[in-house]
């Protein structure tokens, strides 16, 4: 089974970046990643019902780590996670 997770950046600045991620817009949580201490925090979970929340934020977080070292701190407006 294909998954797609959406995200859509809300915030950032030189401190954290903030994106709402889910598999559509209707269900939607919420991931802030810490630049300065490097750390992930939760804000909103998606709760579909489909897939668990834990896969969903570790998808989520996986793409905010590629776009950070892979990318050079590079966090586009909208970006996507194909699994």
């Amino acid at each position: 089974m294909a998954v797609f997770v959406l995200m859509i950046k809300k915030e950032e600045n030189e401190e954290k970046v903030v994106y709402k991620f889910g598999p559509n817009e209707e269900h939607m949580g919420i991931i802030e990643f810490d630049k300065v201490n490097r750390a992930f925090s939760i804000q909103k979970s998606v709760n579909d019902g489909i897939i668990s929340n834990k896969a969903y934020e570790g998808w989520a977080a996986e793409k905010i780590v590629k776009l950070m070292y892979k990318e050079g701190g590079e966090f586009p407006d909208i970006v996507s996670v194909e699994k």
